[in-house]
């Protein structure tokens, strides 16, 4: 398997592959989810690690632990660990069912919870080839309501979900954080430019929270001169080996 080490700021690094890479939407959710040096976090899906990577760019969480299902993505994720040389202290790569969770999981402690879930409902859309891909874009092995249950046991009162998801499954959503006791409090739409529909929804909701929905100006990817300023603050510490973003 081809893998592709990403530098970032400050010495953090993520390793890529086909199988498990990320996009615009990572840092997207990451920069949504406002996190504080004082947080424990837990990524749900993480994949390469990219999410709790990002963290440990400028102000990093107390702890975060990165859940993943697929053994290849763990590998990828120790390896970002391992070469940007953070501590078991700060970090910790959990090959674990989000459904079930792990021996030792924070229950009840953690202050946020972010996921990029799979999009598609199982059996929605054209599937992948790659079991890899399918898991991940397709809720195979977990669905959005697998999601806030998890993030239920583990966040303590007052705690929040961020997530992303396309704008179809924003009703979904909703109904899956308010089944948990998680209420939707921010939303924020990304479009393209100003003249496209959205393509992605960032969401989040706080465990006990009293309904009250704040929906933040909706992001522009692109302008007619390319990334947005928005777009270009969230990647200006970042940048490929090949000098690429």
């Amino acid at each position: 398997m081809e893998l592709h080490c990403e530098p970032l700021t400050g010495g953090i690094y993520v390793y890529s592959s086909q199988e498990h890479r990320f996009g615009t939407d990572a840092f997207l959710l990451a920069h949504f989810s406002r996190w504080r040096r004082k947080d424990l976090v837990v990524d749900l899906g993480t994949g390469c690690g990219i999410i709790p990577m990002i963290m440990q760019r400028q102000n990093a969480p107390r702890h975060v632990w990165g859940v993943e299902i697929q053994q290849q993505g763990l590998i990828q994720f120790r390896l970002g660990i391992e070469k940007s040389g953070l501590s078991p202290e700060q970090i910790t790569p959990v090959l674990a069912d989000l459904k079930e969770l792990w021996d030792g999981a924070p229950l009840d402690k953690c202050d946020l919870v972010t996921c990029n879930p799979p999009y598609k409902a199982w059996q929605a859309g054209i599937e992948s080839t790659l079991t890899a891909q399918k898991i991940a874009r397709h809720e195979v092995l977990c669905n959005i309501y697998d999601v806030c249950a998890a993030a239920k046991k583990l966040l303590r009162f007052g705690g929040r979900l961020c997530i992303c998801n396309r704008p179809e499954r924003l009703a979904d959503c909703m109904d899956a954080m308010r089944q948990n006791g998680l209420e939707p409090k921010r939303l924020q739409f990304v479009a393209k430019n100003p003249e496209s529909a959205p393509w992605l929804f960032l969401l989040e909701g706080r465990k006990g929270g009293k309904p009250f929905l704040q929906v933040e100006p909706q992001i522009h990817v692109r302008t007619e001169s390319g990334d947005s300023e928005e777009i270009r603050r969230l990647y200006e510490p970042f940048e490929r080996e090949d000098g690429k973003r």
